[in-house]
């Protein structure tokens, strides 16, 4: 089997779909290595599948550790707005032979995953100026 070479095919990705930075692939590249060591090794002759949603709290965690409270202005300015744009980074990356999917594996795995501005702002907001968790409500003895 001949191996993909991830330069030439990310050239042939950014050719057909311009939405996003070729930073924005290496980052989830890499942002998926830390997922699936955060996940655990597989058993050996295993292959481990990371889901989508694995995949976007894994991306959420390296992203705050790499950039910070910039995480969301350096996704911002590669393109990446929200859950779904990660979704089609990982489609084109498969389309290419970049990445394997499963038969299960769809589009919607990235819909309302988590909110930007939560997910990578939330955590460096001062304590007193973060929302108040919600309590929970006990039914009425009515």
């Amino acid at each position: 089997m001949q191996e993909v070479n991830f330069e030439e095919e990310l050239e042939q990705v950014l050719k057909k779909d311009s939405r996003y930075h070729r930073e924005a692939y290496y980052f989830l590249r890499e942002a998926l290595d830390h997922t699936q060591n955060r996940i655990g090794k597989p058993k050996k002759g295993e292959i481990r599948h990371v889901t989508g949603q694995e995949l976007l709290e894994g991306i959420r965690q390296y992203a705050l550790h790499q950039y910070g409270p910039m995480a969301r202005a350096i996704l911002n300015e590669w393109g990446v707005h929200r859950c779904e744009d990660f979704g089609e980074i990982v489609f084109n990356m498969v389309e290419r032979k970049l990445l394997a999917k499963t038969e299960k594996d769809t589009h919607d795995d990235f819909k309302h995953g988590y909110d930007f501005m939560d997910a990578f702002c939330g955590p460096f907001r001062p304590v007193h100026k973060r929302p108040a968790p919600v309590p929970e409500s006990k039914p009425s003895d009515a």
